[in-house]
C-alpha cells in the first residue's frame, strides 16, 4: 500500500431514504474527527462485486488525499432496499438528491461534496448536480452517456446488450451475507417489479443535461461521449475536459487531474487546475492543449465532392451518384462502446469501402490534424429525402490501406442532408488521401432502414467539412503532461477463465442462404472468486444476422447468464436474460426473457413483448 498523506478508513454503511429504503453505501475516509469534503459515487453497478475491484483502486486513493469517497447503489441494486425503477428516472434522481443531503450532514463531512460516475452514472452525476448546487461544488463526468439513437437512427449495436446487462443486475439478489434470511424475500420482490425500459429507450432522442456546476469531463477517443464532451465544453465556461487514448471509463492515469479539480473546487486550493486548458487532447502520438473550445486554431476546411474530393465509375454526364449497399455493410464498424479488447478496433476499411461510394483526394502534400467533429454537407435527389446516410472518414495510405478516422449516421429527413461525424482527433500523414465513404447501411450499428432503395446525391452540391488544426498550433505553448497516480494494490480477485474461450468476434458469410453473421463474446467473461469468498461467473453471447438484399432481416440477440455463489453457506443463484430484436416497415419488436435460478431450481420466469413505432416521438 503506498503512502498517502492520511490514514484511512473503511465502513460499510446503510443511507436512510425519507420514505424509509435504505442504501448500501461503502465509505473510505481519513481517520480522524475533522470534517472533509465527501465525494459520491452513485450508481445501479453493484459495488460489492461488479465495480469492487474499481472502486478498491480509486476510493482509497481519494481518502488517502483528504476526501470521504462515497460508493452508494442505487435503490434495489446490489444491497440496497427498494426495488429497482427507470434507469435515471425521476425516482433516481429523487433518492440521490437525498443521499447528497444525508451525506453533507454527516460529521465527517463539511458540507461541500463532488459527484463523479461513469457512463449513465456520469448523466446522472451531472443532473444531480443541478438538483443540488449550493451543497455540490464540482462534479467528474467519465463518458457521459447520450440518447441511443445516432443522428435520428435507432442503434442496434450496444442498445440490446446493455438492456440486457442491465435487466441481469437488476434481477441480481443482495447478499446473504450482508442482509441475513431478508434476502430471499428482496429478491423475488425485485424480479416481480422488473420492467424493461425498452419503448423509452427506442423512442428517446438525444440526453441534453443541465450543467450547473464546474465539470471535469473525461473520456477516450473513440467512445461515442467525445461529441457530448465537446458540446458539454462550448456550453459552460467552468468545464475542462480530458480526450486521451482510453477505452471506456474512468482511466487510471486521469485520476490526479481529477483530485487537482476536488482541491480545486472544494477546498479552495490554487492547484492550478482552472488554468489548465480547456481541452486537452490526445492526438496520435502526443497530448495538446486548446485554451478555449472551439479553438482558434481549429478551422473548418471545405472539401467539394466534385473537386478536391472525387469519385470513380460515375459517368460524367450523370448528375447524381446512385448510393444504395448491401445490408452487411457496417461488419468491420469495430465496438460501438470500445472497452481496450483487440477485436474492439475497426481493421482496415477496404471490404466497407467497396460497398460503399468513395471520395478520394489527391495525396496530401503536408499532415492533416483533425481536432473536432467532421460534417458531411450532402444535396439528396428530392426523391430519396426519407433516406439513412451514413459517411465514414477515412485515411488511405501509399499502400492502398484505409484507417477509419471517424463516421457518422443521419435518417434524413429533406434533400439537405447534414451528417456530423463523430469528434476525432488524428494527423494524417503527407502523401495519404482523405477518403468519405458514403453507404445507405451501417450494420449492426443502426438498424436497416424499411427498404434497401438506398438514396443518390449531387456531388457539385455537396462537400466534406473538416476541422483542421494549425500545425502551429504547439508552439509557444506550454507542454501538457498528465502524473501517474500511485494507487491501492489491485483487489485480490481470482479469475478462473473459461477452457475453451469462444473468439471475441467471429463473422461468417453463409453464401448459399446469402446472410452474415456475427457472434461476439467479450474477453472480459470468466469466474471471479472475490476476497470475502463472493463467487460471481459471467458469460455473455451477441449474435447478428442478416441477409445482403433484405433490410427487414436484420436481427440481433443477447444472451448473459450471471451466477453468484458462497460456497461456504451453500448459496448459489442465477439469472438468465435473453433480449432479441428484429423489425418490421414500421415497428421494432423486441422479446425480453428472464429466469432465475436458486440452487439449480428455476424461481422465476418471464417473457415481455414490446412494439415501438419506428419513428420517435421526440425525434
Amino acid at each position: 500500500m503506498p503512502s498517502y498523506p492520511f490514514h484511512t478508513t473503511r465502513e460499510d454503511l446503510r443511507i436512510p431514504l425519507p420514505d424509509g429504503t435504505e442504501l448500501a453505501a461503502r465509505l473510505w475516509r481519513p481517520v480522524g474527527d475533522e470534517p472533509v469534503p465527501a465525494l459520491l459515487e452513485y450508481s445501479a453497478d453493484r459495488l460489492a462485486d461488479r465495480t469492487a475491484a474499481a472502486d478498491a483502486r480509486r476510493h482509497p486513493w481519494y481518502a488517502g488525499h483528504g476526501y470521504a469517497a462515497v460508493r452508494v447503489d442505487t435503490r434495489g441494486h446490489g444491497d440496497s432496499g427498494g426495488l429497482p425503477g427507470a434507469p435515471g428516472g425521476a425516482r433516481e434522481l429523487d433518492d440521490g438528491a437525498a443521499v447528497v443531503d444525508w451525506l453533507a450532514r454527516r460529521p465527517w463531512c463539511n458540507g461541500r461534496l463532488g459527484l463523479l460516475g461513469t457512463g449513465a452514472a456520469a448523466t446522472t452525476a451531472l443532473r444531480l448536480a443541478a438538483r443540488a448546487p449550493e451543497t455540490v461544488g464540482a462534479a467528474v463526468a467519465a463518458c457521459p452517456e447520450g440518447g441511443h439513437r445516432l443522428g435520428g437512427a435507432v442503434l442496434a449495436a450496444d442498445l440490446h446488450t446493455r438492456l440486457t446487462a442491465l435487466i441481469a443486475d437488476a434481477a441480481l439478489p443482495p447478499d446473504p451475507r450482508r442482509l441475513g434470511d431478508a434476502w430471499r424475500a428482496g429478491w423475488l420482490a425485485r424480479l416481480e417489479s422488473l420492467e424493461p425500459p425498452i419503448d423509452a429507450w427506442l423512442a428517446a432522442g438525444d440526453t441534453t443535461v443541465p450543467v450547473s456546476v464546474p465539470v471535469l469531463a473525461v473520456a477516450g477517443w473513440g467512445d461515442p461521449s467525445c461529441s457530448f464532451v465537446l458540446r458539454l465544453l462550448a456550453e459552460s465556461p467552468t468545464a475542462r475536459a480530458l480526450l486521451g487514448p482510453w477505452p471506456h471509463g474512468l482511466p487510471e492515469a486521469a485520476l490526479p487531474e481529477t483530485l487537482r479539480w476536488w482541491d480545486h473546487w472544494l477546498r479552495g486550493a490554487d492547484t492550478g487546475a482552472a488554468r489548465e486548458p480547456a481541452l486537452r487532447s490526445w492526438i496520435s502520438t502526443r497530448w495538446t492543449g486548446e485554451d478555449a473550445w472551439p479553438s482558434p486554431d481549429v478551422r473548418e476546411i471545405h472539401y467539394d465532392l466534385d473537386n478536391q474530393l472525387r469519385t470513380a465509375g460515375t459517368a460524367a454526364h450523370e448528375r447524381y451518384v446512385p448510393v444504395r449497399s448491401p445490408q452487411h455493410t457496417g461488419l468491420n464498424a469495430g465496438a460501438y462502446v470500445p472497452h481496450g479488447r483487440p477485436a474492439d478496433q475497426p481493421p482496415d476499411q477496404r471490404e466497407e469501402d467497396g460497398r460503399s461510394v468513395c471520395f478520394d483526394s489527391q495525396p496530401l502534400p503536408e499532415p492533416v490534424e483533425l481536432l473536432g467533429a467532421p460534417t458531411a454537407r450532402l444535396r439528396l435527389r428530392p426523391t430519396d429525402s426519407a433516406a439513412q446516410v451514413v459517411a465514414r472518414l477515412c485515411a488511405v495510405g501509399p499502400d492502398g490501406t484505409s484507417t477509419l478516422l471517424t463516421r457518422g449516421v443521419l435518417a434524413a429527413t429533406g434533400p439537405d442532408a447534414e451528417v456530423e461525424l463523430a469528434a476525432c482527433a488524428a494527423t494524417v500523414p503527407a502523401g495519404h488521401r482523405l477518403r468519405l465513404a458514403l453507404s445507405s447501411v451501417y450494420w449492426p450499428w443502426v438498424w436497416p432502414g424499411p427498404d434497401d432503395s438506398g438514396y443518390a446525391l449531387d456531388p457539385s452540391r455537396s462537400s466534406l467539412g473538416l476541422p483542421v488544426r494549425h500545425l502551429a498550433a504547439d508552439i509557444g505553448g506550454a507542454p501538457v503532461t498528465l502524473a501517474a497516480p500511485a494507487l491501492p494494490d489491485p483487489l485480490d480477485i481470482h479469475l478462473t477463465e473459461p477452457l475453451t474461450a469462444r473468439p471475441e468476434h467471429v463473422t461468417v458469410h453463409d453464401i448459399g442462404r446469402h446472410e452474415w453473421r456475427t457472434e461476439l463474446s467479450p474477453a472480459t467473461d470468466g469466474t471471479r472468486t472475490h476476497p470475502d469468498g463472493l463467487v460471481r461467473d459471467e458469460h455473455t453471447v451477441t449474435a447478428y444476422r442478416v441477409l445482403t438484399g433484405s433490410p427487414l432481416s436484420a436481427q440481433a440477440r443477447t444472451d448473459h447468464t450471471v451466477r453468484l455463489e458462497r460456497p461456504d453457506i451453500g448459496w448459489d443463484v442465477t439469472v438468465q436474460t435473453r433480449t432479441q430484436l428484429r423489425c418490421d416497415a414500421g415497428h421494432f419488436l423486441s422479446v425480453v426473457q428472464l429466469r432465475a435460478l436458486e440452487a439449480g431450481s428455476v424461481v422465476f420466469t418471464r417473457e415481455w413483448q414490446h412494439r415501438v413505432p419506428r419513428e420517435s416521438p421526440s425525434k
